[in-house]
């Protein structure tokens, strides 16, 4: 069971890494001053990525909590 925790956490730091990058994309995205348009495309496109990044790190929790569970 340790490889379900350990894979786990990997995925869960990977999902964390990917909100961070969300985090300073949209924060570039902001600073940079683009037409409202172009800023709308580019966070949308963040927003996409945060979801995906949520999604994984959960993932990788649920997989930690089985791990614990099982073993």
């Amino acid at each position: 069971m340790d490889v379900l925790i350990w894979g786990g956490a990997a995925l869960s730091l990977a999902g964390i890494a990917g909100l961070v990058w969300c985090i300073v994309a949209a924060l570039s995205a902001r600073r940079a001053g683009l037409p409202d348009d172009v800023m709308r495309t580019k966070l949308q496109r963040v927003v996409v990525m945060n979801l995906a990044a949520l999604g994984i790190s959960a993932l990788g929790l649920m997989l930690v909590v089985v791990g614990i569970l099982l073993g």
